[in-house]
């Protein structure tokens, strides 16, 4: 679930640092107060589009940062854990928008693209407000939700891997089965590649090996040249030598040491030198002495590795890479050389693949088409119930010829608001007030399966008031209780009164600068917002009891 909100210059909020808990969450405040602000920095941080022109005044960017508890979301771990982003228990979405329209998203400190937290946000909130960020436009979803409520999630997902492994070996064998001259010609080519890389027969770090020990002959005579002439300065030069000049020195030095004291130090050096360049010289000329520069080695190396380079360019890979090649090209002409009786063998398996499928789905739709009326029947009931008196909801399995990887149909919602209108594509449904309700229905009775943590709601009860209003209070307070976490922003007071929190947005002006703050509130402040949100700015004492009875109902 939603842990905490973190909001630094967006828009009309300098700073907002809010905690948020389980159960049902209320945000309210007069309109124009800002109550959006905080539901358009979250979708920022789940990988929404950013506009510059929603960076606050106060600093170059924007920044928002939303921290998740995972602790009953497997599905959200999995996924960070597939990618190598676990940080134990939590997880923190951040997104960073600058003043010249640049946007970067992190996912636990690390940069991700927007598709990411897009992906990811998905698994960890649901945000229902005109049409954005519901997952229950998508058709995929209606597939889901409708597995969920028949208990055959398992089913769905072994019917998807046996259509998949049926469909690589259906590949497999309509590839293999119109072998083309084309692939013959690769397979001739193939066979006079490897025959060339088993003659060269590469082994793992040999080029590094050649080039080093051929840099090293080719090499040989200007080394010798070098070591030479340095023996020749430190020691054996009769024109004067290094160690013939420390010893001069050192006899200058010793005749005034005597007198001077001070300059042992000077001599100890000086001895010290002479004494590492007698060394140097002795370890040159043995290094001379046992030298040997071997014309015909570098003759061989000079070969080898123009062969190296030579087979390296024509496969358009690194010389160090040849070693692994013979196994790539192997593996590739294996396949092409492939025999009468592996298609055969091939063939058949495709066909059991098939029948395992055909099986398999078939067990699938059953318990589809037994889940989707009970479904339809449980959602009617409570868009009735949620200022639709008239709705019916509906769930369409359409046949597929073939089937695919999620079964023998396609499964969509579909909904009538009103007598005398057919059915239509819950993803063609105009009102967004009917969308959000319609959503709520469906995510009440699908609390218990439901793999999102946390449901943000939008202003669910526009157009609705009175006792409806109360009734999806309730729906809202419901859906918190089942362990999750919803969030709703409203107008309505019947729904405010159903929060286990609530939140109030204000927007203040000071010295030609306003902003947004959000303050929980608890007790005489409750009592008082509900009764701003019944009769308006002027409370009167029937208000703040008739606020205080809604609470105490509640039992906020």
């Amino acid at each position: 679930m939603l842990t905490h909100l973190s909001i630094r210059n967006f828009a009309i909020v300098d700073h907002l640092e809010l905690d948020l808990k389980s159960g049902m969450t209320v945000v309210s405040g007069e309109t124009g107060a800002g109550k959006s602000i905080m539901l358009d920095a979250l979708g920022l941080a789940l990988g929404d589009r950013s506009d510059s022109a929603s960076v606050g005044q106060q600093d170059e960017r924007a920044e928002i940062m939303a921290s998740f508890d995972l602790s009953h979301c497997p599905q959200a771990r999995k996924w960070l854990d597939e990618r190598d982003l676990v940080q134990e228990q939590e997880c923190i979405l951040r997104r960073v928008i600058t003043r010249e329209g640049r946007s970067r998203g992190y996912i636990n400190g690390s940069a991700s693209p927007l598709s990411d937290l897009r992906e990811l946000g998905e698994m960890l909130i649901d945000i229902h407000n005109q049409h954005e960020h519901q997952s229950l436009l998508k058709k995929e979803t209606h597939q889901s939700l409708l597995d969920n409520w028949a208990d055959c999630q398992e089913l769905a997902s072994q019917t998807r891997q046996i259509w998949q492994q049926w469909q690589r070996q259906q590949q497999q064998l309509e590839r293999l089965s119109s072998a083309s001259e084309e692939e013959n010609a690769r397979a001739q080519l193939l066979s006079y590649q490897l025959s060339e890389l088993n003659a060269l027969d590469p082994q793992e770090g040999e080029y590094e090996e050649l080039e080093s020990e051929y840099r090293q002959q080719a090499n040989a005579g200007q080394c010798v040249q070098s070591c030479q002439q340095v023996v020749q300065l430190c020691a054996e030069s009769d024109s004067g030598n290094a160690l013939q000049q420390l010893n001069n020195s050192l006899h200058l030095l010793q005749e005034l040491a005597n007198n001077h004291a001070q300059l042992q130090e000077s001599i100890d050096l000086l001895t010290s030198a002479r004494i590492q360049i007698e060394e140097a010289s002795g370890t040159l000329n043995h290094y001379l002495d046992h030298f040997e520069a071997d014309p015909e080695r570098l003759f061989e190396l000079e070969e080898r590795l123009n062969s190296f380079n030579s087979i390296a360019r024509k496969h358009r890979i690194s010389p160090n890479d040849l070693p692994g090649l013979s196994e790539r090209l192997n593996d590739e002409l294996g396949q092409l050389q492939c025999t009468d009786e592996q298609l055969e063998q091939l063939e058949k398996e495709v066909q059991s693949q098939q029948r395992h499928y055909q099986t398999q789905a078939k067990k699938l739709h059953r318990e589809r088409e037994r889940a989707a009326p009970r479904l339809a029947k449980a959602v009617s009931e409570q868009i009735r119930q949620l200022g639709m008196p008239q709705g019916q909801f509906s769930v369409d399995l359409k046949p597929l010829t073939e089937g695919n990887a999620n079964g023998l149909e396609a499964i969509e919602f579909l909904v009538s608001a009103n007598p005398g209108q057919p059915a239509r594509p819950l993803r063609q449904v105009a009102s967004g007030g009917e969308l959000s309700r319609i959503s709520l229905a469906i995510q009440v009775i699908n609390a218990q399966t439901s793999t999102i943590p946390t449901l943000v709601f939008d202003e669910v009860d526009v157009g609705i008031g009175g006792g409806i209003a109360e009734v999806v209070g309730l729906r809202l307070r419901q859906l918190g209780e089942a362990g999750g976490q919803v969030i709703c922003v409203t107008h309505q007071p019947q729904v405010a009164s159903q929060g286990h929190h609530h939140l109030q947005v204000q927007k203040q002006s000071k010295r030609n600068h306003t902003h947004t703050r959000i303050e929980s509130l608890e007790g005489n402040s409750r009592i008082e917002e509900v009764a701003r949100m019944l009769g308006g700015m002027e409370m009167t004492d029937q208000t703040l009891a008739h606020a205080r009875e809604m609470l105490e109902r509640a039992g906020a």
